[in-house]
């Protein structure tokens, strides 16, 4: 019988994802499963968007250009210069999703073997596309004590070596909700070009800031202009996870030349995607300003439910949508399945993601998970009070 690759024997399965199976057994018993494991927002799509889709008169649904079309891209720099970040359509390339974006990134700047190091806990896939790509993963821990603010730079540098090509960031965090200071990003900024290496900022949730605290572009930092290289989406931002459109952003003529050639392997990015993406971009500010108030409300819901448990530990997010609670508990990955295949309450159980698949370091988020606050505060209350009886329950 003929083998797999070992790329593909190694390739981590999603933390996120791979308790699907017992969602789905769970709920062909009847049991009620709510997901506090997926940031897919329930927020309203921005109507424009789908009206522009549906409205379209194409005929031919041709290929698009390979960094996408003129226009969109054209509206892209224009939604960057608002933000005070000053790009152009050539600073930008439109991909099949932001992950499509890490996955350029990685192949642009790192070959076999070649190191990324990464504050931990992070985006699970990272760890899939570095896998893919062939690039090692070099963590730096940050700490829930420390409501996993930017380890120490001195940490930071102690792990460069010749191989390290890049800082990889993502601000706000996914799954800490951290939004790092100002001072934190010239922190890395200073570093990278001390050791003329990459600084790649994964700027998703650039939106969802909260507590009148604010977002800082690694685009916006002078001198950084040939290190910089910003990941970014449609996704969270106007809550289109399902139009699969991202960008790479960079002032770097070189990494964006390069980056094409990779993008040109898979021909072009979706056209429908890009024409409801391109019409999200006038959504009005009022829309995010409503979308921070709603998540703000659910975060502090959340922490003050789950500070009711005892034994819990939670940092507290500033941005996106996501937390970090240290459970009572030895392994929650364990405790995760349990909750689908073995426990219910008044045929209700809950769906979480167990935070060890954030780590690159073994035996790291053992006991913690990460919640998805996307839900009405309703659901969200409910969720945590079936969390807390599942904890007074649980054997394992």
């Amino acid at each position: 019988m003929p083998s797999v690759s070992n790329k593909g024997l190694t390739m981590p399965q999603s933390p996120i994802r791979k308790l699907v199976p017992f969602a789905e057994s769970a709920k062909k018993k009847g049991v009620h499963v709510i997901h506090l494991n997926i940031g897919q927002p329930d927020i309203k799509t921005p109507q424009q968007a789908l009206d522009a889709v549906k409205n379209n008169n194409i005929n031919v649904l041709e290929y698009s250009r390979t960094e996408g079309s003129e226009e969109f891209r054209s509206k892209i720099a224009k939604y960057y210069i608002k933000n005070d970040i000053p790009v152009t359509a050539d600073d930008i390339i439109v991909t099949t999703g932001g992950s499509e974006a890490l996955s350029f990134a990685m192949n642009t700047i790192a070959d076999t073997d070649d190191e990324i190091i990464i504050p931990e806990p992070f985006y699970a896939n990272y760890n899939g596309f570095a896998t893919a790509c062939g690039v090692t993963v070099v963590p730096v821990v940050s700490k829930l004590e420390d409501n996993f603010a930017l380890p120490p730079i001195e940490e930071f540098e102690k792990l460069i070596t010749n191989r390290t090509r890049a800082i990889l960031i993502c601000n706000p965090g996914n799954p800490t909700g951290y939004l790092y200071s100002k001072e934190e990003v010239q922190k890395l900024a200073t570093l990278v070009k001390k050791h003329n290496i990459f600084l790649v900022a994964d700027e998703v949730y650039r939106e969802f800031t909260y507590d009148n605290k604010t977002h800082t572009s690694i685009l916006k930092e002078e001198g950084l202009e040939e290190h910089a290289i910003v990941i970014d989406s449609v996704s969270k931002r106007y809550s289109m996870c399902g139009a699969r459109i991202g960008y790479l952003v960079s002032k770097n003529k070189d990494f964006i030349a390069t980056a094409l050639k990779f993008a040109q392997a898979r021909l072009s990015p979706p056209t429908y995607a890009q024409i409801a993406s391109e019409a999200a971009l006038d959504t009005p500010d009022s829309y995010f300003a409503e979308v921070k108030e709603e998540y703000v409300a659910r975060r502090n819901l959340l922490i003050t439910e789950l500070e009711k448990i005892d034994g819990i530990k939670i940092a507290k997010p500033q941005g996106a949508f996501y937390c970090i609670a240290e459970l009572p508990i030895k392994d929650a990955d364990h405790f995760a399945q349990w909750l689908l295949e073995d426990f219910s309450l008044d045929n209700e159980t809950v769906m979480v993601a167990p935070a060890a698949g954030f780590y690159a370091t073994d035996g790291l988020g053992k006991k913690q998970i990460r919640i998805a606050y996307v839900l009405d505060k309703e659901s969200l209350k409910r969720a945590v009070y079936i969390l807390s009886e599942a904890l007074k329950n649980y054997k394992g």
